[in-house]
Parts: C-alpha cells; structure tokens; sequence
C-alpha cells in the first residue's frame, strides 16, 4: 500500500501562495541561524563607528545605547517574523511587500521594496571595502614600526587603490569561483563566532589596567572641540549611530525561507535568534572595548600609534603593548577584524547581485537585458555582480578628498536596508486582518502596535542617518547622504510615474494557484 507523501509545511505555504517548490528543502534551522548571524557580521558594524560614536558623548550613551536600540528592533524582528510565517518565501522583501499591499498597491510597494534594498546593498559593498581597507590600513601601520617609529600610514591614493582592490576581488569571486565562496561561507560563520569570543574574553584579560565600572555606565564626555557638536542631545543621538549600523541583516534567515525545513516556524525563530545573539555578542565587544580603554583622549591624538585614525586598533595596541612590549597580538586580532570585513564583503557583492538580477528580471532596471544575463558557464548573473562591483568603485572615489565618505556610505546603507524592512511592516499594519492570512507566529492584537513601533522606529533611524555627524560644515566634512540618496531616489520614483507604473507587476507567480497548475 502507498503511503501519501508528507509535504513540509513552509512548501504548503508557499504553494497556497502561487509558487511552486523549487529550491532543495534541506537547511535545518541551526544553518540558518549559522547564516543570519555571520550576515548580522559582529565586527563590521561596531568597529568602524566605535571611535566616532565614543567621541559624541562619552562611554556611557555608547554603552547604553546599544541597549536602547536593541530594544526597538526587537519589535522590528517580531513584526518581520510574523509576515515571514505567513510568507515564507525565498524573495523575502519584495514578495512580502507585493501580497501584503494587495493588487492595486503591490506593484508599488515591491518597486520601492527592491529599489531600496538594491541601495542598501550595493552601498553595503563599499562600507564593508571602506573598513576593510581601514583595517588593514592599521595592520600595515603597526607591522611597519606604528606611526611614531616610522610606519607606513597609507595615503588616500593608496588608500582607494585598496578599497577598489578588495571590491574587484569580492567580483571575481562570484564570477569565477562560486565554489570558493562556498567554502568561506562556512569558515566565516567558525570565524566570527570563535573570533569573536577571543576578542570579547582576552582583551580585558591583556590589558594591564582597565576602566572602571562608573566611567563604563555613566561617564558622560562631550567631544565638543573634535565633532563642533555642543548640543548634549543632538550628541547622544549620534552616539547611537553605531547600534543603529550594527542592528540589521536579520532578514538574511527570510531569505532562505524556501531552502529551510519546516520555514514558517523556523523562519520567524532564526529571525528572532540571530538579534538575540547578536545583541548579547556586540553588547559583550562594545564592553569589552570600552572597559581596556587605556587612555581616552588619547585614543584620538594623530601623533598616537595608529595615527589617530583607528580607535579600536588603538585600544588593542594599548592592551597588549602594555603588557607584552610589542604590536603582535594587536596585528593578530585586527587581522580577525580584517577577516570578518572581507567575509562580509564577499557575502554583500553575493547578495547585492542576485537583488539587482530578480529586479532585472521583472526589467526593473535601466538596460535589463544586461544585468539580467547569466554567465554561460558558470551560471552566475556575473553582469549584475560587475554592476554592483562598479558603482561601489564610483561612490568610493570622493574619499580622495572627503573626510565623511565613510558617513555618507553607510548612512545610505543604513537607510536603504533598513528602508526596505519599512514598506511590508507598513503595508501589514494598514492592511485590513481579514485579508491576513496568519502562519504559526502570529500577533494577534498585538500586530498593528508592534508593526507601528517598528515603522516609526524605522523612520527615525533613516532620519538620524541624514544628519551631518561634523561641525561646521564644509565640503570636506560634508555628510552627502541626502543628496546621494535624494537623486537615486528622485530618478526612480519619476520613472514609476512616467514609465514604471504602466507595466512593471511585481513577482510574478510560477504556479496556478487556482488549479495547481504549473
């Protein structure tokens, strides 16, 4: 006697919802979390904006918070795990943002979705080539004798030379060695986790005096002179800059939605996992940073070791110099910092190019039938992946003689990524609950309250990160996020006016789901 095939709930889910399954069904749930978290990098958002966000106002609003931000993307996490319950497919975003607008408004919401989330990623590129290069900037400096004994700090020029050098590499990669890139996946998951611990455990442990609990917690430090910021609020609002960078990437477990078992439970639990482990992990690193803090001002003169111009590789030359004599334990975790901005990278440039071929693919973008082609041999959207690859390059360039270029690239990052969580979290909390079809995380009551904490946490995030972060303005210290984002966005909103909005339908189904027909 036969017996009748067991069909995994998320696979029932995604039928009902008009796409066949066509992904292998084989991620348990500690593979997907594994995933989210190394996406959710836990050096790559704290250590390029520590130094910046200590200096706003001291240890304590830095500290505290990572605490207060965590706090509210709890309710972003549980407002996505919800819609990813009832929506567990593999496009995550931009699918969420279709359904849940319904027919006459889906179009527009996914157009805006997946523009949005196309910006986060390709400026995601450059911020991690930016503190990638930063890092090794520092590495190079304190192999070389650091800068009081006659190192090599590296000029701007070069300094370009690096960032365009990391991003053709990332390209490379994912044209020619998909297999490679497999392989470091797992080892950057092992890299971070282990990488991390050490750091978090031995650096208190080296350092030979460490700060107090009170200067920890609650010493308040306005850095008035270097940042021209004299307002204590406006100061702790940047302060918090670097949680607000650091707390995102958790829709990475949504996206394999398609390829995990049982997705529309372990979706929503790898979402709500992956913030709960990283809010302990970088809470543990921003500590565990602040407590060796060996001498504050110091940390920002230009003639110190590092130049001045990297406060985390300052704080580890501190430590372990002042025990041992000599850089190489510094060298030796900040080439652990270096790793994880490379795996970072790596994964971004994966990312970013398969958003722009789905969106070539529905000709949502300018000359489609380019960036939608697939690579004959190694079947690859390599077109895509040297687009992303190129304007990362462009946007790079001005740090030849803009201070804030690293500011502006990842406050339109921030605003892009963050952005495109904003629209289904919007379109769910509007939308009548009668067309809601629940999964088995589901809110309830509670549903609209979460989803409109999230929203206006959201847009609060994406305004701070318009703001100029240096004081008086010049062309040299000026945020141009706004303008940046101002014109990409102007251009794609005026083609959905004039053009877009004639024929551009959103995802489009590969299953009738009327009659099961494929």
């Amino acid at each position: 006697m036969a017996t009748e095939e067991v069909i995994d709930s998320g696979e029932k889910r995604l039928n009902e919802l008009g796409y066949k399954q066509e992904l292998r069904r084989e991620m348990t749930l500690f593979k997907t979390l594994a995933i989210s978290f190394s996406t959710m990098t836990l050096f790559t958002g704290i250590t390029p904006l520590f130094g910046s966000s200590l200096l706003y106002a001291g240890p304590a609003s830095l500290v505290w918070g990572w605490v207060v931000v965590t706090f509210f993307t709890w309710f972003v996490g549980i407002a996505m795990a919800e819609i990813c319950s009832s929506f567990p497919t593999t496009g995550s975003l931009y699918f969420w943002a279709a359904h849940l607008a319904g027919p006459k408004w889906g179009p527009f919401a996914s157009w805006c979705c997946a523009w949005l989330e196309s910006i986060g990623l390709i400026f995601g590129i450059g911020t991690q080539a930016y503190a990638g290069t930063q890092t090794l900037q520092s590495i190079i400096l304190l192999c070389t004798g650091t800068n009081k004994g006659g190192g090599y700090f590296t000029p701007r020029g070069v300094f370009l030379a690096i960032y365009i050098g990391l991003t053709l590499i990332w390209a490379f990669l994912n044209t020619f060695a998909l297999e490679v890139i497999a392989f470091l996946d797992l080892i950057s998951l092992y890299w971070q986790v282990i990488g991390g611990t050490v750091i978090v455990i031995m650096l208190p442990l080296v350092a030979k005096t460490t700060q107090s609990a009170s200067f920890v917690f609650t010493h308040f430090e306005m850095g008035s002179d270097s940042t021209g910021i004299s307002s204590k609020a406006y100061a702790v609002i940047l302060s918090f800059l670097v949680s607000q960078y650091s707390l995102y990437g958790y829709d990475a477990a949504a996206h394999l939605t398609e390829e995990t078992k049982g997705a529309d439970k372990n979706g929503p639990i790898a979402i709500l996992s992956s913030i709960g482990i990283i809010s302990v992990f970088g809470w543990a690193y921003i500590l565990a940073l602040t407590f060796s803090i060996q001498n504050f001002n110091y940390l920002y003169d230009p003639s110190n070791e590092t130049a001045g111009a990297n406060a985390v590789a300052q704080i580890l030359y501190d430590a372990f110099h002042g025990r041992y004599h000599n850089s190489a334990g510094a060298i030796v975790l900040l080439f652990i910092i270096w790793g994880s901005f490379f795996f970072g990278g790596l994964s971004i440039t994966t990312s970013a190019a398969r958003v722009v071929y789905a969106l070539s693919r529905d000709k949502g973008v300018p000359f489609s039938s380019i960036w939608r082609k697939i690579h004959p041999k190694h079947k690859v959207p390599s077109n895509a992946v040297w687009l992303c690859a190129g304007i990362c390059i462009l946007i790079g360039i001005p740090l030849l003689k803009v201070n804030e270029i690293f500011t502006a690239i990842t406050s339109v990052c921030t605003i892009g990524w963050v952005g495109g969580y904003a629209v289904p979290i919007f379109a769910r909390m509007v939308m009548s609950e009668k067309n809601f079809n629940p999964g088995p995380f589901y809110l309830g009551k509670f549903s609209r309250p979460i989803c409109l904490v999230a929203f206006l946490w959201i847009c609060y995030t994406c305004s701070v990160f318009l703001l100029p972060t240096i004081y008086p303005i010049t062309w040299s210290s000026f945020n141009y996020a706004p303008v940046a984002l101002g014109v990409c966005l102007g251009l794609i909103m005026l083609w959905w006016i004039l053009d877009a909005r004639k024929w551009f339908k959103g995802p489009v189904r590969n299953i009738d789901n009327l009659n099961g027909k494929v």
